[in-house]
């Protein structure tokens, strides 16, 4: 019997997925992250759940969550089954797979640390349980010369023998790298990509070691979506919640994907400890991040000292300002428990987001009556977040909160700018509406924060701003 999606899965894929058929366009209208973790908080607070949004008497729900989303919208995005419906035929045909947060299958280790930040829906292909098992992540930049590409294959190689699994981007350079020397090894990989993850799952080089239990791939965009600055930035989070300990081969200074990710994890996150290469000369990206507290790469030449880099404690959190591309929240902190920063054991049972025994089915295959019985996300207590950027004063406790909250989103946007964006990759990163993220990058054009250019297209740091 072929197995089916979990109601709450299929409902939370016609709410929140492009379903990207083919070469097909994704429906803009769709829920952002932002507006999802709203309807969910709703839906918990009535006492319901995803599917019933397509339940018999889903007109009523509809109704109920009028005040958070517009119910003409979410009737609009749950008719689109026979799309939803193709897209499965499609993933099933390639050996896909895909899981919610309502299933017990889902990584506990994202749902720990991200809580409600764990992306709704993850796709992949081969053994998910690879994403239980903690690791190192390695990380880096895509153009490198070949004596880094060569340093990278021998960490990944090492970490093969050591029986400790590879947590990486699978983006060109120095990702592909520690993945290539892990697997050759005869390791466990585990791939957490931006875009293209149908196309990687065809891949010549990957379909024996996926087949075989080595490599897992799994990202939470569409597996046919194509690469978006965003989406990129944004994944960062998952490699290292996914692993025990990380090291950064090589990085910019104050600008790209890896400088992003392992600063939002030494000043925000900090989920595992982050070190950086140690041989050959130093870098101005690896200088500035060990000025953030990275710790130098021990370089271990054998299992033992290679198990080192997975004692090292984690400082504790600090309350003083923090950097990344979250927004301040005005809920409480949460407690102690749910802010461990501990490596996640790797024999604990995984958490589900229900009462009860969640779906176990893993897997798509159709689109059925969705059943009054799946299960309830339970409450996540969100993550409260300090403002993002430490080299600038905090706002005096006298300010209004609106302009407590703007200087925080200003500087979070210069950091991201950078390099030119569009506002939809903008608000992709944000976790905003296009419309809001739009008003809010006008904003700063006026303020002459900002520039918005022609060629290539999109918005970007006033040029005068970079040098000051």
């Amino acid at each position: 019997m072929k197995p089916l999606l979990s109601p709450n899965t299929q409902a939370i894929l016609l709410l929140t997925a492009p379903l990207i058929a083919g070469r097909g366009t994704a429906s803009s209208d769709r829920l952002s992250p932002a507006e999802y973790k709203r309807l969910a908080r709703h839906l918990r607070e009535i006492q319901r759940q995803p599917a019933d949004l397509v339940s018999p008497d889903a007109a009523e729900i509809l109704r109920a969550c009028q005040p958070v989303i517009d119910e003409r919208r979410l009737a609009k995005l749950l008719g689109r089954g026979f799309l939803l419906s193709q897209v499965i035929e499609r993933w099933q045909a390639r050996a896909m797979w895909v899981v919610s947060r309502a299933d017990a299958e889902y990584p506990r280790r994202l749902k720990t640390r991200l809580r409600e930040d764990a992306p709704a829906v993850l796709y992949g292909c081969g053994d998910i349980a690879l994403l239980e098992t903690g690791g190192l992540a390695v990380v880096g930049s895509r153009h490198v010369d070949d004596a880094l590409i060569d340093y990278t294959k021998a960490v990944g190689r090492l970490a093969a023998q050591a029986g400790r699994t590879l947590v990486s981007g699978g983006a060109k350079g120095i990702d592909q790298a520690a993945m290539r020397g892990a697997l050759e090894g005869g390791g466990k990989v585990c791939g957490v990509l931006a875009d293209s993850l149908e196309r990687s799952t065809m891949n010549r080089e990957h379909r024996n070691v996926l087949r075989d239990g080595q490599l897992v791939l799994m990202s939470p965009y569409d597996p046919s979506a194509g690469f978006n600055v965003g989406n990129a930035m944004q994944r960062n989070k998952l490699i290292y919640a996914l692993a025990d300990s990380s090291l950064v081969v090589s990085s910019d200074l104050n600008k790209g994907g890896t400088w992003a990710g392992a600063v939002e994890q030494l000043d925000k996150l900090k989920f595992v400890p982050v070190f950086i290469r140690s041989t050959d000369e130093s870098s101005a990206g690896l200088d500035g991040l060990r000025r953030k507290g990275a710790l130098p790469w021990p370089n271990p030449q054998d299992m033992d000292s290679f198990e080192d880099v997975f004692k090292v404690a984690l400082p504790t959190p600090a309350a003083s300002p923090q950097i990344g591309f979250a927004l301040p929240s005005t809920t409480e902190p949460p407690s102690a428990e749910a802010k461990r920063t501990a490596p996640v054991p790797r024999d604990a049972a995984p958490a589900t987001e229900a009462e009860g025994e969640p779906s176990s089915k893993v897997g798509i295959i159709s689109v059925g009556q969705p059943s009054t019985t799946a299960l309830k996300e339970p409450p996540v207590t969100p993550e409260a977040v300090a403002p993002v950027n430490a080299t600038e004063e905090s706002p005096q406790s006298d300010s209004k909160p609106a302009e407590v909250l703007f200087a925080a989103l200003r500087t979070a946007i210069q950091q991201l700018l950078s390099t030119p964006m569009k506002d939809a990759e903008v608000a992709t990163a944000l976790d905003v509406s296009n419309a809001k993220a739009k008003a809010w990058l006008q904003r700063l054009v006026d303020e002459g924060v900002l520039e918005k250019q022609k060629k290539p297209a999109g918005y970007i740091v006033e040029q005068k701003r970079l040098f000051d």
